[in-house]
């Protein structure tokens, strides 16, 4: 996707990214938006061992600036938002780089990764969870089509607002 004079693009998650994805996870920007740092590594981890995730790094023009993953939600188990759709896929998104912050480059990549996961799955919808404390995040993400169903509390995170994005028609 183009953003200017910018590509961004999703590239499956190899090996060696792991020990790179884990530094992103420790920056207190990160952090802030995606949550603390023993529940999202292990996220991540989970995620990528599950051989039906979509595992992707971010990228802009060829340099890797973020990590977003795709997994259906069930994985996370029974402590769920009661009107969540069976089949319904979780993503999670962040930019990792200062100078690629800011720019739309999350925004990019969440559409990617929303449109990938429809057109590979068979989810009837997408979800995020996003921290009460972090507007501009509910914000991008309304840019994105997600519309918010309830305010939902974590076991790790605290209150989010459980946004959901169906599947076009």
């Amino acid at each position: 996707m183009r953003t200017g004079l910018t590509v961004t693009t999703l590239r499956p998650v190899g090996q060696g990214d792991l020990d790179q994805i884990r530094l992103w996870l420790r920056q207190p920007e990160v952090e802030a938006w995606w949550g603390p740092v023993s529940a999202t590594s292990a996220e991540v981890q989970i995620a990528i061992q599950s051989p039906s995730a979509l595992c992707r790094i971010i990228e802009v023009d060829g340099l890797a600036v973020g990590y977003c993953h795709a997994i259906d939600a069930q994985i996370w188990g029974d402590h769920l938002p009661e009107e969540l759709q069976p089949g319904t896929w979780e993503l999670d998104v962040f930019i990792a780089s200062a100078d690629h912050r800011g720019r739309g480059i999350g925004l990019n990549a969440l559409k990617l990764l929303k449109s990938e996961v429809f057109s590979t799955t068979l989810a009837p919808a997408v979800c995020i969870f996003a921290s009460i404390r972090n507007e501009a995040v509910v914000r991008a993400y309304e840019k994105a089509g997600f519309r918010w169903q309830s305010v939902w509390t974590g076991t790790a995170s605290g209150p989010s607002w459980f946004m959901v994005a169906a599947r076009p028609r």
